[in-house]
């Protein structure tokens, strides 16, 4: 069966080619660190280039990213025979009756056929697991594998903010196996909360921090995932078909964005804090201005610890508003006193 890993996803503000310049930073300045937490992990890739030296304690607010976490990052054990013989039924599955998917979302980001498949296969993996056939980390390895399945087929740019009027509908949906090196997580943490909630309750020689840096609420970029993922079949409204995200929102993408990360630098208890943010403040259009500035983030940072900056040119995610130049994403490094 064909594989895939956990970078085979598309994901606004990926750090997938930013990870050796992460990686140099925390090698050649810090030291004697064991644990790594990652508190908004969105993509996960991160993550994953530290699980080898680290142990994780991995965090994001939508579910979709958790299950993906969990099929990734998860020290449980799974039975990988009777994965690939699920995945191998679902990909020869025919024939199927119209449900939740097919009647909200046909010829959007998938054709009516494909969401006949994703509404079946969902609905089995839940039964699967209510009947005690899979665990929950083989749930989550089979939701991640419809998740990836969806983004490398679906009719968008790579967020579900719209689809193409014009795009693609003929490709088959076709489920891969992803490839796990399960000997690296033995002592990883996962969870779906808001990262100011997690800070205050976890401890860790390493923070990471990326939040949102404008008012694009990843909620919107993937609601269609996250309702796959959550499979309550809510209402849907508009072009875009999205559900009700209110819960969903962060505060990172909002005017008083500071006022949240202050609280979240406050309560970390680290040995270091590393913050990923890029320097759009007022340099883009309103909605892709980055919400903090430099002077209110050193001023966050330097009230626990020494920081340094690192600075790299770094090509800006562009809906073909804005005329982005000099674009670079930026490392603040804190020694944490």
């Amino acid at each position: 069966m064909d594989t895939f890993n956990i970078a085979n996803r598309r994901y606004l503000g990926s750090k997938q080619q930013l990870l050796d310049f992460i990686e140099n930073i925390v090698k050649s300045h810090t030291k004697n660190c064991h644990s790594f937490a990652d508190i908004f992990a969105g993509s996960g890739v991160v993550a994953n280039r530290f699980n080898k030296n680290y142990n994780l304690i991995l965090n994001d607010n939508l579910t979709c990213n958790y299950h993906i976490y969990t099929c990734f990052f998860s020290n449980v054990a799974y039975d990988k025979d009777k994965i690939l013989t699920l995945l191998e039924s679902y990909n020869n599955a025919k024939n199927l009756a119209p449900n939740y998917y097919s009647k909200n979302f046909t010829n959007t980001y998938l054709s009516e056929e494909n969401l006949k498949i994703v509404g079946f296969i969902r609905d089995n993996i839940e039964l699967n697991l209510e009947q005690n056939i899979i665990n929950k980390r083989e749930h989550s390895i089979l939701i991640t594998s419809l998740l990836y399945a969806i983004d490398r087929i679906a009719n968008t740019v790579g967020h579900y903010d719209s689809y193409r009027k014009n795009g693609d509908l003929e490709k088959k949906l076709n489920l891969r196996i992803p490839l796990i090196d399960n000997s690296l997580n033995a002592n990883n943490q996962i969870y779906c909360r808001d990262a100011n909630d997690i800070a205050k309750k976890k401890k860790a020689d390493f923070f990471s921090l990326a939040p949102p840096y404008n008012s694009r609420q990843y909620c919107d970029a993937y609601h269609f995932l996250e309702n796959v993922a959550k499979n309550t079949k809510p209402q849907v409204v508009g072009v875009a078909k999205k559900m009700d995200r209110s819960g969903l929102k962060s505060n990172y993408c909002l005017s008083d964005a500071s006022v949240y990360l202050s609280e979240l630098v406050a309560n970390i208890n680290a040995k270091y804090i590393l913050l990923s943010y890029n320097n759009t403040h007022n340099k883009a259009n309103a909605r892709s201005n980055a919400k903090i500035s430099d002077n209110e983030i050193l001023e966050i940072l330097g009230k626990k610890g020494k920081v340094r900056i690192f600075e790299k040119d770094f090509a800006p995610f562009n809906a073909g508003k804005s005329n982005i130049t000099n674009h670079k994403e930026r490392i603040f490094l804190c020694e944490v006193r």
